[in-house]
């Protein structure tokens, strides 16, 4: 016995599904240096506006680069080559 709420709904559709292009491990490649702490431009590639370590759905790393960008990051922060935070927010 199907309830009256089932007949009312809608199939949900997402609408058509754009490709996706698949992303590129730069470090995998050979194309940039994990280990280059004192690389700052390369490193804002991988952080965000607020200062925040990007995903890996973002970045397109994989996991094992991914964990070594984030040590290289935290060595830089601490040498005070890269910042904690950009912004400060208050409200």
């Amino acid at each position: 016995m199907t309830n009256s709420r089932d007949q009312d709904r809608k199939p949900r559709g997402k609408g058509p599904k754009r490709p996706r292009k698949p992303k590129v491990d730069p470090f995998s490649i050979g194309e940039l240096e994990i280990t280059d702490y004192k690389d700052v431009k390369m490193l804002r590639r991988f952080i965000s506006d607020t200062g925040k370590i990007l995903p890996r759905r973002r970045t397109g790393l994989s996991a094992k680069n991914q964990r070594r960008l984030a040590g290289t990051i935290k060595i830089a922060r601490q040498l005070a080559l890269v910042p904690y935070t950009e912004k400060l927010v208050r409200r």
